[in-house]
């Protein structure tokens, strides 16, 4: 069955006491999803299970925000981040997300888990314009790698002339 990649403009939403969960290898590919995560994305769970949890991504999210995620859990810490997500249908959806990697007996991280919650209107207020500062950059860059360090270098600053001293701080005092 083919996907539909295009967008709809249409938000979706999901309970204030809905956790999204789902769990994925060290390579993103979807390990596990509930039954939260199967309705608002839209994708049966045998269309997830396997699948690279990119397969939500909206091009209104910068990539330099994965790369932070991504460097931040493969070196053992745990995230917060925003994210609008696509759902299969092209509709889409902001998220809190809180991801955390997964180990084994001998702390060796073998996957990672992620709990979703709807972020709060005024946070989603805040990051969106700066989410669309950072996918410009993005877009404007010669190449794909180019375009990730210039909008990385300006979430850096972005973050540092708001007066925070990391990505972490500014996401935790925006969910409070």
């Amino acid at each position: 069955m083919a996907i539909d990649r295009s967008l709809t403009n249409v938000a979706r939403t999901f309970q204030w006491d809905d956790v999204i969960v789902s769990k994925t290898d060290l390579t993103g590919k979807i390990t596990y999803a509930n039954e939260v995560f199967i309705d608002i994305s839209g994708y049966t769970e045998k269309e997830l299970l396997g699948a690279p949890h990119s397969i939500l991504r909206h091009p209104a999210m910068p990539r330099c925000v994965f790369k932070f995620l991504w460097d931040r859990i493969a070196d053992g810490h745990e995230v917060f981040a925003y994210v609008i997500n696509r759902a299969r249908n092209g509709d889409h959806y902001w998220v809190f997300a809180h991801v955390t990697p997964c180990t084994d007996h001998t702390g060796k991280i073998v996957g990672y888990h992620s709990n979703r919650r709807v972020p709060k209107d005024e946070a989603i207020a805040t990051i969106a314009p700066l989410y669309q500062t950072l996918l410009g950059i993005e877009e404007k860059a010669g190449d794909r790698k180019l375009g990730v360090e210039q909008s990385f270098a300006a979430l850096v600053k972005t973050i540092g002339d708001l007066g925070f001293d990391s990505y972490d701080r500014l996401i935790m005092t925006l969910s409070r």
